[in-house]
């Protein structure tokens, strides 16, 4: 079993980020809730309790067994964490003063502490918390201060476990990834060995065995993540992967043939399935947007399991499920509230009796990507942007009709061609045109028109978690309205979507 750290989480907004930061030190990582914890098993190296939006002094706030950890392998504790440690040994946690977030100056004051080896004596920090250690218990040492916070970090006696009450996974926090390096790799004594190379070696061979001679059946979107699990999968059992796209009507411009081409060069068995008359009916009629990704996605199903079915024998269901919808599933919170379903197609219904497997449940999405180049995927497919599930037709605001697609075809791929060219696509994390259900006054010639408008929207992120709206051009953005005015019939009005998520979410519905 592969070494790891486990990163216990309390529910703090900044835990994914740990596990991101730990990763790109090529170390494994998992986040288990603290409600939801693995067994302790040699094979985990060290400890991490993250932040949390909670107060320690909070009657039900959260709580763990830390008694086959501490003193026994490497803990440390983060912000909610550090505070957890000194409170249930007696310490003192009381409200700050003054909220403390964001920079502060941190002034290292043990020298031989290896959890700041190498790092200056004063080094900024970003701090986040409203509750502050104000007295440590017996055996707790400060390794270092603030101005404004007497135990920024500490070391408990005769063990390896510490305790910050600052984020090193930030960027603000300028050693943040000296500090984290320091306690995964020199006192957990981690490898180091857990690279994209080896992850595409040991899942092949993984998926060799657990496969064996079954079939496997696929849906496949020309996505990232389900391309990079059928490559792999494909790798592993070669013709026995059967792979499905379906054209739903609902995709971009050629796009179907497109796809269909690309991975038929990559040498999958792929049977593309043209449903579009089948969707364009389920929606006939349909305005209200969960109703729509509700009627599209039970017509997938219907569909993928019609051609699924003309497959003999099928044992397995390929799914591109990456980490954080596996980190999701199993939250401090639960699941979240649902914002919008059909996010990502899920399983599929119960009589297909089906056994899931899912050789990207483990990696973020820019560990998918790396896994992806390891594999030699054409950097066309690794670096599209996301696309939702339902396609167009939840860009389509209102009921959705063959003629509204294909004036929304036309006008995103002239949105998405115009980042290209301009060199803008790759400084965009997603981008795509709402076609509203709003007719505008226009003149066109010596004529008056009342036609369509059109929003196009651009953001930039990490994760599409938070995004902010892309500061494009304006030389741009005026040539791109001007070449969709002009060459899209049926349009007559271009605004550009200025809002950031949160409070907007990056779809319109």
């Amino acid at each position: 079993m592969k070494e790891q750290i486990l990163i216990i989480d309390f529910g703090s907004q900044y835990t994914q980020l740990i596990a991101r930061r730990i990763r790109e030190l090529n170390v494994y990582c998992e986040i288990h809730p603290f409600n939801h914890l693995p067994e302790i098993t040699s094979s985990i190296k060290g400890v991490i309790l993250s932040g949390s939006p909670c107060s320690v002094r909070d009657q039900g706030s959260p709580r763990v067994d830390l008694t086959e950890i501490r003193g026994k392998i490497p803990l440390l504790g983060v912000c909610y964490g550090a505070q957890l440690l000194a409170h249930i040994s007696g310490g003192d946690v009381l409200p700050a003063a003054h909220r403390e977030y964001g920079r502060a100056l941190l002034q290292v004051d043990d020298d031989d502490s290896s959890l700041f080896a190498g790092l200056p004596a004063n080094t900024q920090v970003w701090m986040s918390h409203g509750d502050t250690i104000v007295r440590i218990p017996e055996g707790f040492n400060v390794l270092a201060t603030t101005e404004s916070v007497d135990v920024a970090a500490f070391k408990i006696s005769e063990e390896l476990t510490y305790g910050i009450q600052f984020h090193p996974e930030v960027t603000h926090t300028e050693h943040g990834k000296d500090i984290l390096f320091n306690f995964v790799v020199n006192i957990c004594g981690c490898s180091q060995s857990w690279t994209s190379e080896s992850f595409v070696e040991a899942t092949i061979r993984d998926l060799k065995f657990k496969l064996g001679d079954d079939k496997v059946v696929m849906a496949l979107s020309g996505g990232v993540d389900s391309t990079v699990a059928a490559t792999l999968i494909h790798r592993a059992i070669g013709e026995n992967l059967y792979c499905i796209f379906v054209d739903n009507g609902l995709l971009r411009k050629n796009e179907f043939e497109q796809v269909l081409a690309s991975y038929e060069h990559m040498g999958l068995n792929i049977k593309g399935v043209d449903a579009k008359a089948q969707f364009y009916k389920a929606l006939e009629g349909i305005t209200d947007p969960e109703a729509k990704r509700k009627a599209i996605g039970k017509t997938f199903i219907d569909v993928f399991d019609q051609e699924a079915h003309l497959i003999s024998d099928v044992k397995w269901l390929g799914q591109g499920t990456i980490y954080p919808d596996v980190i999701e599933s199993v939250s401090v919170k639960g699941p979240s509230a649902t914002i919008k379903s059909h996010h990502n197609v899920g399983g599929l219904p119960d009589f297909m009796k089906l056994k899931v497997v899912e050789p990207l449940n483990s990696l973020f999405k820019d560990e998918v990507r790396a896994v992806g180049r390891v594999l030699g995927i054409s950097p066309n497919i690794l670096q599209r942007h996301p696309f939702p599930g339902p396609g167009l037709g939840i860009r389509i605001l209102g009921e959705v009709t063959a003629d509204k697609v294909a004036i929304l075809q036309e006008v995103d791929h002239l949105f998405i061609t115009g980042l290209k060219k301009h060199k803008l696509y790759e400084e965009v994390w997603q981008a795509g045109a709402m076609l509203l259900p709003v007719q505008s006054v226009g003149v066109m010639g010596d004529e008056r028109t009342y036609e369509n408008v059109v929003a196009l929207r651009a953001v930039t992120s990490i994760d599409g978690m938070t995004a902010d709206w892309a500061h494009l051009p304006y030389s741009f953005l005026a040539e791109v309205s001007n070449d969709i005015i002009n060459k899209v019939r049926g349009v007559n009005r271009v605004v550009y979507d200025i809002s950031s998520k949160p409070p907007a979410t990056i779809e319109w519905e």
